[in-house]
């Protein structure tokens, strides 16, 4: 059941109680008006904050102050989350963890090798040295160096990404402060754009989402102390 609803009918109840129970009437009546008038304050309180009341200054502090909350969650996400410190220290992170996982076998395999052979031979055709391979078969008679050359340069690339300073390069770039502050823009454009978005409604309706169900426990409160200082005044007029 609806907090709020049921403290107004218990706060109620009592009242009924109050006038029609043949002892400590004035007591019952007193903790029951107190009680109602604790639970109901509270209540107008919290729903004054989502919504405007007609003739009350000040209600509505939600989409009344739809520029000012859109502002506190921007500053939230990006002065919390997306500090250059964090993202420096995530992206460090990443970096180690591929580090210690690189498989360079995925990138030797995506080599174009025959390419690569193809433009060496095209080099030497056109050095002083293609002459005098036209005299023994020319292009042809490098033809059994392909295999060779190709196993030769797979493991010299294969050396190459597995050596500390390819991996260190590595992580220097990706956990740059470079790196950082451009990924921090980026976001930082995301939420502007999408804070850009959001209508006083929408923010509303966040914000209510996030603290209605909580704030009904003012109005529980509001009901129990209201009745405890009612059962006091009672005993003390």
């Amino acid at each position: 059941m609806n907090k709020s609803l049921a403290t107004n009918l218990i706060a109620l109840g009592v009242i009924g109680v109050g006038y029609v129970s043949p002892v400590y009437s004035d007591h019952l009546l007193a903790v029951g008006l107190f009680a109602t008038s604790g639970a109901l304050t509270n209540y107008l309180a919290v729903h004054m904050l989502f919504e405007k009341v007609p003739l009350l200054y000040g209600s509505g502090v939600v989409p009344n102050r739809f520029e000012d909350f859109k502002t506190g969650i921007h500053a939230l996400i990006m002065n919390q989350f997306f500090t250059p410190e964090n993202i420096e220290k995530f992206l460090a992170d990443q970096t180690r963890d591929i580090a210690a996982a690189f498989d360079p076998d995925p990138v030797l395999n995506a080599i174009d090798y025959d390419r690569i052979f193809s433009r060496l031979v095209d080099g030497v055709m056109a050095s002083p040295f293609g002459g005098m391979l036209n005299i023994v078969g020319g292009p042809n008679a490098l033809h059994s160096l392909k295999d060779p050359f190709i196993k030769k340069i797979r493991a010299e690339i294969r050396l190459l990404l597995a050596s500390p300073n390819f991996l260190h390069t590595i992580q220097e770039g990706l956990g740059s402060a470079a790196l950082a502050g451009d990924l921090i823009a980026k976001v930082d454009a995301i939420v502007v754009q999408r804070l850009d978005e959001l209508t006083p409604e929408m923010v509303k309706t966040i914000v209510q989402n996030m603290i209605r169900k909580h704030l009904g426990w003012l109005v529980v409160w509001g009901g129990v102390f209201g009745g405890l200082i009612g059962l006091i005044t009672s005993f003390v007029r």
